[in-house]
């Protein structure tokens, strides 16, 4: 099974999660910010990131909040996008309701957009180059390599996206460098995981494979994608023999060490 499961896309930041306020203190302290939609059920844990997003650019005024808010609201235009369509046979307002936040969700980002294409910030020179092909920002992002500007895990994977078509064991390095960097009490990115679960299989390294693709399914919150990674990891053990109870615990050790700070890139 040489093809592909996963698609390589382009990736989502890491995100702190250790907020000190409470989503009912942050509504009560900034009611601007939590007002800026009009509350619904669908879509509520994307609008809820958007409120701590738009909360830690408002208080730090760093270009990487301003990174981390333009995928907050890139991940809530995804979710809207799709209930703005449903219709209410009860309830026709809620379809009204959501097609203006979609509105007011776009014209937000792209507010966003014009504010930071100049920025210097390496995340901010990667997400131009990838969601408007700005060439001049990727130049500028990767001579950045090997710098102290990019040893981070999210600059790290950028990189990796850039090299996963180019070369195949760059990428690898580059990927288990940004297991190596992450910090304790930041938000893991499942698509780190899917990136090598793909590498691997394409390298007929059908163990390594299902170890990522298990990790993969522990870190990914939704609960579709679980489900989907879960079908995949019994189709590995029935077609290629795999021990599927010893590699569980492998993955679990290894993710273990992830969330520890303790990782080290293996060989390859």
């Amino acid at each position: 099974m040489k093809t592909i499961i996963f698609a390589l896309v382009l990736p989502l930041c890491l995100i702190g999660c250790d907020n000190s306020k409470s989503l009912a203190d942050l509504c009560q302290e900034h009611e601007d910010i939590c007002s800026e939609f009009t509350q619904d059920s669908w879509c509520k844990a994307e609008r809820i990131n958007v409120a701590f997003a738009r909360l830690d650019l408002k208080e730090k005024a760093q270009d990487v909040h301003k990174f981390h808010l333009l995928v907050a609201y890139e991940d809530y235009i995804k979710c809207m996008s799709l209930a703005s369509q449903i219709e209410h046979r009860k309830l026709k307002e809620k379809k009204t309701y959501r097609t203006n936040n979609l509105l007011k969700a776009k014209a937000a980002l792209a507010e966003l957009s014009d504010e930071t294409a100049t920025s210097e910030h390496p995340h901010l020179l990667f997400y131009h180059w990838t969601r408007y092909t700005d060439t001049v920002a990727l130049e500028k992002f990767l001579k950045m390599e090997g710098s102290s500007m990019l040893e981070n895990t999210t600059a790290q994977y950028h990189l990796a996206t850039h090299y996963v078509k180019r070369d195949i064991k760059k990428t690898l390095a580059l990927l288990f460098h940004a297991l190596e960097l992450y910090e304790p009490g930041t938000v893991l990115d499942p698509e780190i995981f899917q990136t090598l679960t793909t590498i691997f299989t394409n390298k007929e390294k059908y163990e390594q494979a299902y170890i990522w693709l298990k990790i993969y399914q522990e870190v990914e919150t939704d609960r579709k994608e679980r489900e989907i990674a879960e079908q995949s990891l019994n189709l590995y053990k029935e077609q290629y023999g795999l021990n599927g109870d010893f590699l569980d615990k492998v993955a679990d050790s290894t993710l273990d060490k992830i969330y520890d700070g303790k990782f080290t890139a293996p060989k390859f």
